[in-house]
């Protein structure tokens, strides 16, 4: 592993000729609830829209499909920028991307607000996710680059605070949608803006490093991502067809010049792929128990929203305040222990609400806590590992790559779990421990999946993995 030298505030990684300054513990406690509060109104926008989007249709009178794109331009523009900012990082001083990125999602943010007509609403959600994808990237980022001291503790704060806010996002969407109306709910993303000055304060000062962005490997892997989404959402064979061509010329692209977007040895890297592999698959696993569990309770149990968000609110909370938790037992038992038990605590929670399709809902909130602890020491403990992986030229748009696959996750859990929620009934029940029943056999032969998918993602931890040990 790279070993660090430090002296008088500085660290430097011994490969790389660039001095970052290290956050004392006192700046490190204040930067983290900065970082943590930005992420909240970002993840919290991501989520509560959802809610919103009959109410949207009927303002402006427009077709289900047509309507759709609020969330899809925004989940392609984030997608995409997840990565690209990651990259700009390598080069660019934090502080400066941060509030740059900051300054769009509010700006959007007062546009969708004041949005006369479709186009204009449209246009605000691209510019915000324009800004937003640099939020979630800057705050995996900053503890890579610089904190020194309780590193896991800080990215089990952060990914606690994605969790949370995932959780709480539809509720306070429907809340204020409901009271006053969905233009209000830009109000919380605007408010975002109030950070920046902090930013600038807090964040510390970079000079601009030496390099270059390859803008056409940039073009290529924004298309291959695109039409990838494209294929994932709709199951349109073409997205696909586009997607693989452009994968063969981004590839060839890497390999031909001498700055790629990304340096080919980090794909190469069979630790550092094994463990975005083994987040992809968790996070596939929570954002599919999310996406199944609003309709199997409205399906089985007749449950009203306000309801669902009552048996899934408990779970959001109770991840909010793993942050603590989880630092510590990074800090204690490291973070390979972390990984193992976040994903025995996914396959655990989504095996008991298998087994508890059919009966009260109420039953199903132990079950959801157990799964839902294991979302932030996931994030967190991978997060961990793969900055002790990176060397810091590429800690950028690693974690970059980091943050897409995640994102990729909740769309590719919804698209996969849609199609086989079609299916509306399955005559094979799989879970013996399950009431019998055809419908009852849909949702807990998903849920069981889901478990198996988990365990699949431990193996490959175990398997793919080599953990490289810190000087």
């Amino acid at each position: 592993m790279y070993k660090l030298k430090t002296t008088k505030g500085l660290i430097m990684m011994e490969d790389h000729p660039y001095e970052h300054p290290v956050l004392s513990l006192a700046e490190q406690k204040r930067v983290v609830i900065l970082i943590s509060s930005v992420l909240a109104f970002a993840v919290v926008n991501g989520t509560m829209f959802n809610v919103a989007i009959p109410d949207i249709a009927a303002t402006f009178k427009l077709d289900p499909s047509e309507v759709s794109w609020v969330l899809t331009s925004y989940i392609l523009v984030f997608a995409i920028g997840s990565l690209l900012y990651g990259k700009l990082a390598d080069i660019y001083p934090i502080r400066r991307i941060y509030s740059i990125g900051i300054s769009l999602f509010a700006i959007g943010a007062f546009l969708g607000f004041l949005a006369p007509n479709y186009p204009t609403l449209l246009a605000a959600r691209l510019i915000q996710a324009t800004g937003g994808a640099a939020i979630p990237a800057m705050a995996f980022l900053v503890p890579a680059r610089f904190v020194q001291q309780n590193r896991g503790k800080v990215f089990a704060v952060i990914s606690s605070t994605v969790a949370f806010a995932s959780g709480v996002g539809p509720i306070i969407g429907g809340v204020i949608g409901g009271l006053l109306n969905w233009r209000f709910l830009f109000i919380l993303s605007m408010l975002s803006a109030l950070a920046i000055p902090l930013v600038l304060k807090w964040i510390p000062k970079e000079e601009k490093r030496e390099g270059k962005i390859d803008w056409i490997g940039a073009f290529l892997v924004s298309v291959l991502i695109a039409n990838l989404l494209g294929f994932i959402t709709t199951f349109n064979w073409w997205f696909l067809v586009i997607s693989v061509t452009f994968t063969t010329l981004f590839i060839w692209r890497i390999v031909k010049v001498s700055n790629p977007f990304i340096d080919p040895f980090l794909l190469k890297d069979r630790s550092y792929v094994s463990l975005i592999g083994t987040s992809f698959l968790g996070t596939t696993c929570l954002f599919g128990l999310i996406f199944v569990l609003p309709i199997m309770l409205r399906d089985l149990n007749t449950l009203s929203t306000l309801e669902i968000g009552f048996i899934l609110f408990p779970g959001a909370i109770l991840s909010g305040f793993m942050g603590q938790v989880g630092g510590r037992l990074i800090e204690t038992k490291g973070s390979p222990f972390v990984v193992t038990v976040a994903l025995s605590l996914v396959t655990a929670g989504t095996f008991l609400i298998s087994s508890f399709v059919g009966q009260t809902a109420y039953w199903l909130i132990p079950c959801l806590i157990v799964a839902y602890l294991g979302f932030p020491l996931i994030q967190s403990s991978t997060a961990d590992l793969l900055t002790n992986q990176l060397s810091s030229k590429d800690v950028g748009v690693g974690m970059g790559l980091f943050n897409l696959f995640n994102f990729m996750a909740g769309a590719f859990a919804a698209a996969i779990f849609g199609r086989l929620l079609d299916l509306q009934e399955n005559s094979i029940q799989f879970n013996p421990l399950t009431a019998a029943s055809p419908v009852n056999a849909l949702y807990s032969n998903l849920y069981l999946g889901l478990s198996i998918l988990a365990i699949l993602s431990i193996i490959l931890f175990k398997v793919g993995v080599r953990v490289k040990e810190t000087n």
